[in-house]
């Protein structure tokens, strides 16, 4: 085992950092901001929770170990850090074995990239690592508060373990890709012919200018950038070390990875869309929860109470961070999701919460294990592999159920095939996949959303977030800035990936808009 520890500061994003995830926006502080934040906390704390006098007066060499004592003893500060750690531990873990499938890096590269210059993660220098090369896991220790560690476990990714736990609960299995080698398939089944012909009638120039210049906005930190045009993909662009095999985190994008699955379980007869929710949990005479349909949780409109207090303040690293806490926290998310008591009727509030795409894992995962097929291969073999998908990591807690609210990982190219496969209908080399309507059924806003910009665990630019880009454009969208945009108006698919600081959507907004300008649709 290697202990590795932050021997210096790691630099922190020197501006004011908004947060899209899944397209709700967060302010979120600079790390000047974030001092100044914690200064004004402790001079508004209590007195019972300051450090005693004779510390608060210790010389200046003393003056930090005095914090730092106080800071440990404190229970909200234990907790808090205890979660950044496991949230930590499953990122280098990720980075190390699932990014690292085509991307390798070191443990220090991963932090420094993906953890540290991002305030929300909360990493702080005193944190310490231990890699684990031969279990494949990573403990992180935080000053003051438990070591947390994650197990990397193959086809099922990294899962957070609970604290003391040496294993995850479940046994992994190989997921196995039944596709030839890519290079050895005409695109789309495979990587083949990809790019070519490319169009007489579109502007080649402009799309790499575009593509150029939205390389060029370094602060955006984009590591893919992928366009497909008639079905073929137009232009892209990856940053130094990354390619088009490589599984990026994808976050929220596997909200509508969980949609699409409905999708084929319903195309192959197994469940309805209007169908009340097959949770047993819910089927008491006298549960208002029995009247929640399948259709509802797709429309994010289940009533379920289900507390989101955000990536920034005291609040978010905290067990009452219902939304949040399936990423940093080890929890059976399922029984997590389905055991909240309803807050209002199903239908009446459209709310972005967590609990319904993950009610609908667990739907999903019911269906396929009461068929007596293997749930863990399920996505592989009845979705991904039909549209012709290598890359895809499906990560699972500890005890084996899909996390595809947020800890999913896919290459650019294979969200490109996601994005076709709804281009298309639904219909993939004339099978179809996906019910006939269905995407119809996704991109129609929410009757419980005023503002009819989000769909079936889709968004849509039908509020004109994007004032540049069509307004039948719809999209899955994920945390820091991971897109899947689909305008059918253009027969287009676009491809954003890397960890963006802060409001993505005025930078596709130019970046989209560019490369529309290329196209033949554009000057009719």
């Amino acid at each position: 085992m290697r202990v590795y520890g932050s021997s210096r500061p790691l630099a922190v994003v020197p501006v004011l950092l908004v947060l899209a995830l899944g397209g709700s926006t967060f302010p979120l502080a600079t790390g000047q901001a974030l001092a100044q934040q914690q200064q004004q906390q402790q001079q508004q704390a209590p007195a019972a929770e300051q450090a005693p006098a004779a510390e608060q007066q210790a010389p200046a060499a003393d003056q930090a170990s005095a914090a730092e004592r106080a800071a440990a003893t404190d229970p909200a500060t234990q907790q808090s850090r205890e979660f950044r750690a496991a949230m930590a531990a499953h990122h280098i873990a990720s980075g190390l074995w699932v990014v690292g499938r085509s991307t390798p890096r070191t443990a220090h590269e991963v932090v420094a990239q993906d953890i540290a210059p991002f305030v929300y993660f909360g990493w702080e220098p005193e944190f310490r690592y231990a890699v684990d090369e031969d279990r494949k896991t990573v403990t992180v220790t935080a000053p003051g508060a438990p070591a947390r560690t994650a197990r990397y476990t193959g086809d099922q990714g990294t899962s957070i373990l609970p604290r003391g736990q040496q294993d995850v609960f479940f046994t992994p299995v190989p997921v196995p890709r039944n596709l030839p080698a890519a290079d050895t398939v005409d695109w789309p089944m495979g990587d083949r012919m990809a790019t070519e012909p490319f169009p007489q009638d579109v502007d080649r120039g402009a799309v790499e200018a575009a593509l150029d210049w939205a390389m060029q906005q370094t602060e955006q930190n984009t590591r893919a950038f992928v366009v497909a045009y008639r079905g073929k993909i137009l232009g892209e662009r990856y940053a130094p070390g990354w390619n088009k095999d490589t599984p990026q985190i994808s976050w929220s994008q596997g909200k509508s990875i969980t949609a699409a699955l409905i999708g084929v379980l319903i195309q192959q007869g197994h469940l309805q869309r209007q169908q009340a929710a097959p949770i047993a949990q819910w089927q008491a005479a006298d549960d208002p929860r029995r009247k929640i349909r399948i259709e509802d949780l797709l429309q994010m409109s289940s009533g379920l109470d289900f507390t989101n207090l955000g990536i920034s303040g005291p609040s978010a690293f905290t067990t009452k961070n219902e939304h949040f806490r399936v990423y940093f926290d080890s929890l059976d998310v399922f029984e997590h999701a389905v055991n909240q008591p309803p807050a209002v009727p199903p239908g009446t509030r459209c709310s972005y919460l967590n609990s319904d795409p993950l009610t609908l894992g667990k739907i999903i995962r019911d269906t396929v294990e009461a068929r007596g097929e293997d749930y863990l291969t399920f996505p592989q073999r009845a979705l991904f592999d039909r549209i012709g998908c290598r890359n895809y990591v499906l990560e699972t807690d500890a005890w084996g159920n899909f996390i595809l609210s947020g800890y999913d990982y896919g290459s650019a190219r294979d969200w490109i095939r996601f994005g076709l496969l709804h281009l298309q209908d639904g219909v993939w080399q004339g099978e179809r996949i996906l019910p006939a309507g269905w995407v119809d059924f996704i991109t129609t806003p929410a009757p419980a959303e005023p503002t009819e910009n989000y769909g079936g665990l889709f968004w849509l630019n039908r509020d004109g977030r994007m004032d540049r880009v069509p307004a039948d454009a719809y999209w899955s969208a994920g945390f820091m800035g991971q897109v899947t945009l689909v305008i059918p108006s253009y027969d287009l698919v676009v491809v954003r990936m890397g960890p963006s600081p802060g409001n993505v959507y005025p930078y596709l907004n130019e970046t989209i808009s560019r490369i529309l300008e290329a196209l033949p649709e554009s000057r009719r």
